[in-house]
C-alpha cells in the first residue's frame, strides 16, 4: 500500500523538503567529507597522530575546566575531587601532547575494546533473534567486529600506526558517500515533482 504525502509524519516531510531544497549543499558536503576520508585512509599515521593531538588538547581543556570549577566554589565539598580530576586529566592530556605515539596506541586499544564489545553484543543479539528476517546479518556483523578486534590486538603495537587513521577515514568515506546518495536521490525527486508543473504551465 503506497503512502501519500498526507500520510507522512510532519518531521519526515520537513526533512524531505529540506533535502530537496538543499541537495546541492548536501552533495558538495558529501564529496568533501568523502575526499577527507580517502585522504585519511591514504595517510593513516598522520591522521592518527592528528586525532591523538586533538584528544590531548581536549583533555587539557577539560582539566582547566575542572580547576576553574574547583576554585570558583571553594566551599564545595567536592573541591578536592575536582582538583584531583583536573590533575589526572591534565597529566593524561600532557602525556598525549608530549608523546602523540602514546596517545595513538591508547586510542587503538580503545578501538579494539569497542570493536570487541559491540561485536559480542551483536552476536548475542543476533542469536536471540533467530527466526527473524536477516538475523544472520547481525551475527555476521558481530563476527566481523570480533575478528577485526582480534587482528588489531594480535598486531599491536604495529597496528597503532594505521588502525585509527584507516577506521576514521573509512567512517568519513561511508558518511560522505551516503550524503552524496541522499543528495542525488533528493535531486531526482525534485526533478520528478517539478516536471509535471512545467508541463502544465506550457499548455
Amino acid at each position: 500500500m503506497a503512502t501519500s504525502e498526507a500520510d507522512m509524519p510532519e518531521s519526515t516531510e520537513s526533512l524531505t523538503n529540506t533535502l530537496q531544497s538543499n541537495w546541492r549543499m548536501f552533495l558538495v558536503a558529501g564529496v568533501v567529507i568523502a575526499a577527507f576520508g580517502v585522504f585519511a585512509m591514504l595517510s593513516p599515521l598522520l591522521t592518527g597522530i592528528s586525532i591523538a593531538l586533538l584528544v590531548g588538547l581536549l583533555l587539557v581543556g577539560s582539566a582547566v575546566l575542572h580547576f576553574v570549577g574547583a576554585f570558583r566554589g571553594q566551599g564545595w565539598r567536592g573541591f578536592v575531587w575536582q582538583v584531583v580530576l583536573g590533575v589526572v586529566t591534565l597529566i593524561a592530556g600532557g602525556a598525549v601532547l608530549l608523546n602523540p605515539a602514546f596517545g595513538l596506541a591508547t586510542l587503538t586499544l580503545l578501538v579494539i575494546g569497542y570493536l570487541l564489545a559491540t561485536g559480542v553484543v551483536e552476536v548475542v543479539m543476533g542469536l536471540q533473534l533467530r527466526g527473524e528476517k536477516y538475523w544472520v546479518w547481525t551475527v555476521a556483523s558481530g563476527v566481523v567486529g570480533i575478528a577485526l578486534a582480534a587482528m588489531l590486538w594480535l598486531g599491536f603495537p604495529t597496528t597503532a600506526l594505521w588502525a585509527v587513521g584507516v577506521l576514521f577515514g573509512a567512517n568519513l568515506l561511508v558518511t560522505g558517500t551516503s550524503m552524496v546518495a541522499l543528495a542525488l536521490g533528493a535531486r531526482s525527486l525534485t526533478e520528478t515533482t517539478t516536471e509535471p508543473a512545467a508541463g502544465v504551465g506550457g499548455v
